[in-house]
């Protein structure tokens, strides 16, 4: 839905970023009040969100990152009625490869099994079974995560957006957020002659919620936007991929991720950059062919697709959630890394709560999260 001129009524909450994460506090807030939600862009989730092959496990990023994938996990399972019409997870697998003299580098990552999860150790030869398009000789072990699943993205977030209208939301494109005033107890959001008041804005810009955040001046998190880089090749002729796990190096940034019968790869880096349509370096692109040649059976003639996107952090890798100190009703939802999809649903939720109450959803609190682990106090 695309607004012309001046709103004609005030809303409980602005969300600012239609990205995944603005999308799923959204998608909760507009069960208790009134939502509009502002994107810069043409469309939702032009830059992170539609950049990413997520997958699914409790068992990636820091501590507070991996009790937020595992509430997560329900949602994902049994999303609720209407929501979607086919399942957002399908089974893909990880495979963390390691070279020769780098098997005990697998430990940390063995640990990590948890019931559901499991997590075990593989030869070279279990590995190779698994995962034929690498070369033996390039392989000493492995450790082979089997509930690994892929997330269906798209299917996702368009379940978000149309809840959101569902419930009698509104969802703005191309407005790119200037400026930001408060008065008389509402935020006044202006992007350029068109503006809107909320009681509460909720910062979801993702790799511009710093600016956002200046905007209202709000205490700095310290949000950082770094890129990561990818490429779709074609895989070698007559090898069936399409089943193989997804893998990535125990010692080395770069993953690789069947992708329709090709080959998704990425070499992993957190280039700092300033928020902007990114694009990829050709240089980084031209290391990730050697390097994809290298370890696989692929012969990298064409690239079929090159693109880059932005994921953004602060200082301890966990997300940002949580009232400003200096910003009355400024509330930031910032920091996702490269997470954010897998932690949409519970922080989607964790935001609404935390709006309304001051407290997190009973199964965060329950794995081990407390609303210190997110809040912004926590980085000054």
């Amino acid at each position: 839905m695309q607004a012309k001129g001046q709103a004609v009524m005030d809303y409980d909450y602005l969300v600012i970023g239609a990205g995944i994460s603005g999308s799923a506090a959204a998608y909760e807030l507009a069960a208790v009040g009134t939502v509009a939600l502002i994107e810069a862009e043409s469309a939702p989730g032009y830059h992170s969100t539609g950049r990413s092959a997520a997958l699914f496990t409790p068992n990636y990023g820091v501590a507070t990152v991996r009790r937020i994938n595992k509430t997560s996990q329900a949602f994902f399972l049994n999303p609720p009625a209407e929501f979607c019409d086919r399942p957002l997870l399908t089974q893909r697998g990880m495979l963390t490869v390691a070279a020769h003299g780098e098997e005990d580098l697998l430990a940390p990552i063995l640990d990590l099994s948890t019931e559901g999860y499991e997590i075990r150790k593989l030869d070279a030869a279990g590995t190779l079974s698994l995962a034929p398009l690498l070369r033996l000789e390039r392989i000493a072990a492995s450790a082979f995560e089997s509930g690994v699943m892929d997330i269906d993205v798209a299917s996702l977030h368009q379940g978000f957006l149309r809840g959101i209208r569902r419930r009698g939301g509104l969802v703005l494109c191309g407005k790119r957020i200037t400026k930001l005033d408060r008065r008389d107890g509402f935020w006044k959001a202006s992007a350029g002659d068109f503006s809107m008041k909320g009681r509460i804005v909720v910062n979801a810009a993702g790799a511009w919620a710093g600016e956002i955040g200046g905007m209202a001046d709000a205490k700095p998190i310290g949000l950082v936007a770094k890129r990561r880089t990818a490429i779709i090749v074609d895989g070698p002729p007559g090898l069936d991929i399409a089943k193989m796990p997804a893998v990535d190096y125990v010692a080395a940034d770069a993953y690789i991720k069947p992708d329709a019968g090709r080959i998704m790869a990425s070499p992993g880096d957190q280039t700092p950059i300033e928020p902007q349509d990114v694009q990829p370096d050709e240089w980084d692109v031209a290391v990730l062919v050697d390097w994809l040649q290298r370890e696989t059976l692929a012969t990298v003639s064409h690239i079929a697709k090159r693109w880059a996107g932005l994921r953004s952090f602060v200082a301890d890798q966990a997300p940002v959630l949580g009232y400003d100190a200096a910003a009355p009703d400024f509330f930031w939802l910032a920091g996702q890394g490269g997470y954010g999809i897998m932690m949409a649903p519970a922080l989607g939720r964790a935001a609404a709560d935390l709006i309304g109450s001051g407290c997190l959803p009973a199964d965060l609190l329950a794995n081990g999260l407390s609303e210190r682990d997110l809040s912004p106090a926590r980085l000054a």
